[in-house]
């Protein structure tokens, strides 16, 4: 059975490295996806990576995603950019959570509401203490 992770800002000898991406899109789910990593990172589940430079193909964060212990990837809708990104590179370690599947419908030309953003939060950081 593998150890449970340690989250980055922890002390511990075993601590192994957890980045998350997210989706940042122009609907309210990609502000949720965005604006949750980032509290999320704020709090120490793991530090937020760049989804783009991937996407670009920079060889260098292709490689530190490979390498991380967990990826943690928020996408907002069923469009899925931000997995078929990882797919696309080759990063197969990664974890991967939808805010539509938490029962937030999408909207257009709609701000994100921090009590959605507190959702998926949550929900995120339950999922993401499960991890082995």
């Amino acid at each position: 059975m593998s150890e449970p992770i340690s989250y980055a800002c922890g002390n511990s000898a075993r601590q192994k490295t957890i980045l998350m991406f997210a989706c940042s899109g122009a609907a309210n789910v990609g502000e949720i996806a965005d604006r949750a990593a980032r509290h999320l990172m704020a709090e120490g589940t793991g530090s937020m990576f760049c989804l783009a430079g991937l996407g670009a193909d920079i060889e260098p964060m292709i490689d530190a995603t490979s390498k991380a212990a967990a990826n943690i990837v928020i996408d907002g809708c069923d469009k899925d950019c931000g997995r078929k990104v990882m797919q696309r590179v080759g990063v197969s370690n990664f974890h991967h959570f939808r805010v539509t599947d938490m029962g937030i419908k999408k909207v257009s030309r709609v701000w994100a509401q921090d009590e959605q953003v507190r959702h998926v939060v949550s929900y995120v950081k339950t999922k993401v203490s499960t991890l082995p």
